[in-house]
């Protein structure tokens, strides 16, 4: 439910919940899904806490959360430290007996544990894939649906390989969170088509995007440009922004914000 939430959040919205501890399952986490809407220009505000993101106070209330929820991963880090030094101590065997002893349900046990860490992984990193593999899949190849989505991580944050990309889709379509059909075999494109179908995957992820942020998108993405240079020109992103348009990639916006999109990138006199 909460990854299906984010996903429908849009720039410019704020999420509002009545208590921290309704929203996430430990500091870390609160703060994992508080700095992932942060990124995508997306407001967060709890009634009975003081955190609201639009507020200078909050800001600093985050950095005290920041603070303390290392010193909660410090502490646990510390707690399992010392407890496997006492059992060493003691002559006792850190481990899983049943494991030791390839006991079947101890087997199970660990991997289905194991398996819901990995799934709880996948839902708190959701909102940085998912909406681009629902819209760009099976459309378009798995390369480039990579690219799009390391394309608009916010600064640090590891970037997804292919593989990793898919198994997690994989396992999303196995647990009915995405359609099937994104598994599908990716039709083969011309080179231009495949550069309309970049800008398109761009534009139509964040659609107040500007062409100047396209540009750079493209070149972070080390996306040649059609002429088979590095560096993007305005015109050169709105003249496939158009084609996009045109060949249906992209919806079409309202007259008021392409006449104000125009207007911001004419040559002066």
């Amino acid at each position: 439910m909460l990854n299906r939430l984010l996903e429908r959040l849009q720039p410019g919205d704020t999420l509002v919940i009545v208590r921290l501890d309704r929203l996430a399952r430990s500091l870390s986490h609160l703060l994992e899904v508080i700095e992932g809407l942060e990124a995508r220009g997306i407001g967060f505000r709890s009634l009975n806490d003081p955190v609201d993101t639009g507020s200078p106070q909050s800001k600093f209330t985050l950095q005290v959360l920041g603070a303390a929820a290392e010193l909660e991963r410090s502490l646990i880090r510390g707690r399992t430290k010392a407890g496997l030094k006492a059992a060493r101590a003691e002559g006792r065997i850190g481990g899983n007996p049943g494991l030791r002893n390839r006991d079947p349900a101890s087997i199970r046990k660990v991997m289905a544990a194991r398996d819901a860490t990995h799934f709880e992984k996948l839902e708190a990193t959701a909102a940085q894939w998912v909406p681009a593999v629902r819209r760009l899949r099976p459309q378009m190849p798995w390369e480039d649906v990579t690219r799009i989505v390391n394309s608009g991580l916010p600064a640090g944050t590891p970037p997804w390989t292919k593989e990793r990309l898919v198994r997690a889709v994989k396992r999303y379509v196995r647990e009915g969170f995405i359609e099937e059909t994104v598994l599908e075999r990716a039709p083969r494109r011309s080179s231009s088509d495949h550069q309309l179908a970049v800008v398109a995957g761009i534009k139509g992820a964040a659609p107040d995007i500007t062409l100047e942020e396209i540009a750079a998108r493209l070149e972070k993405m080390r996306e040649p440009t059609p002429r088979g240079r590095s560096k993007w020109s305005v015109s050169s992103v709105k003249m496939l922004v158009d084609r996009a348009r045109d060949a249906g990639l992209l919806e079409a916006e309202k007259a008021g914000s392409q006449a104000t999109e125009t207007h911001q990138h004419e040559p002066g006199p």
